[in-house]
């Protein structure tokens, strides 16, 4: 029987998680890794805060999913995105930036953050345009970040729960949903949910809104169906798919044509989508340093 060696564990662990990280945080990551931890002074979240726990953890990579899908169920987002934000062109470009956004505002220094913000919103105020309704669309409009604001939140929130290390009780899903409240308000949402019954009301607030637009059918099947991955990735992004659609909500599923199949999904999908965020947190966790000889 083939068994790993010790230091070749090591190498796989390093070179997973490497190619990990370059996805996620794009060529710029080290740097920016280094200015995020390495920067003096106050931050918004000091260490114990629940947003730290929640977004340091891999369930986000699951949380990141369900939020897209989630997201492109109003219109108005959705063709913000569609025309603007080059997900089918450079969806690498997109997450790169959005994981280094969240990195900066949940971990960098105060001055950092609100730099990061500052970038979104002037990106935020070019964004605009008209449906084909002739209902126009504006990116800075307070309401609709309230609508992208609320389905993340509850998206990563619900990752977590599920499948990260360390689920939150309930004073702390209730502190991680105030805490970002504090980026949703810097970014011009106004009275942004700040517990889970907020967040629940603020979602069912704008369900008849949503409905699932061509442009939101042909963005979910490229999530799920078509994602720019090689072949060896395919196997467990189907995996982590899998798990994001099994959390969402049934009147979110059933307009973009998303399967449920419960007994599946409380079994083989459930399991899969644990092992997957283990081998993720493995790969991406520094290995403890070696005892002294």
């Amino acid at each position: 029987m083939n068994v790993v060696s010790a230091p070749g564990l090591a190498e796989l662990r390093e070179r997973l998680g490497s190619t990990l990280f370059t996805h996620v945080a794009g060529p710029a990551g080290p740097v920016n890794r280094a200015r995020i931890h390495g920067t003096p002074g106050p931050r918004w979240f000091a260490p114990d805060r629940p947003i730290r726990t929640v977004h340091g953890d891999a369930a986000m990579f699951i949380g990141g999913v369900r939020a897209l899908l989630l997201q492109s169920l109003h219109p108005l987002a959705m063709a913000a995105v569609a025309a603007h934000s080059g997900y089918r062109g450079d969806p690498w470009g997109r997450l790169q930036r959005t994981s280094t956004f969240l990195a900066m505002t949940t971990y960098g220094a105060a001055d950092d953050a609100q730099r990061a913000v500052d970038r979104v919103r002037a990106v935020h105020d070019t964004v605009k345009g008209v449906l084909d309704t002739g209902e126009p669309y504006h990116a800075a409009d307070p309401h609709l970040l309230g609508w992208v604001h609320a389905a993340e939140v509850d998206s990563f929130l619900c990752a977590h729960q599920r499948y990260g290390a360390h689920p939150l009780d309930a004073d702390g899903c209730d502190a991680y949903v105030a805490d970002m409240a504090r980026v949703a308000s810097a970014l011009g949402v106004l009275d942004p949910p700040r517990d889970r019954t907020d967040l629940a009301d603020r979602l069912a607030s704008y369900r008849p809104e949503l409905r699932a637009t061509p442009e939101a059918r042909e963005a979910a099947r490229f999530i799920l169906l078509r994602p720019p991955l090689p072949p060896i990735a395919r196997a467990p992004y189907t995996v982590l798919a899998a798990s994001a659609v099994s959390t969402l909500p049934l009147w979110a599923r059933e307009p973009l044509g998303l399967p449920h199949v419960p007994v599946v999904e409380k079994t083989c999908v459930r399991l899969g989508g644990h092992a997957v965020t283990r081998a993720i947190r493995w790969a991406m966790t520094p290995p403890p340093p070696a005892a002294p000889g």
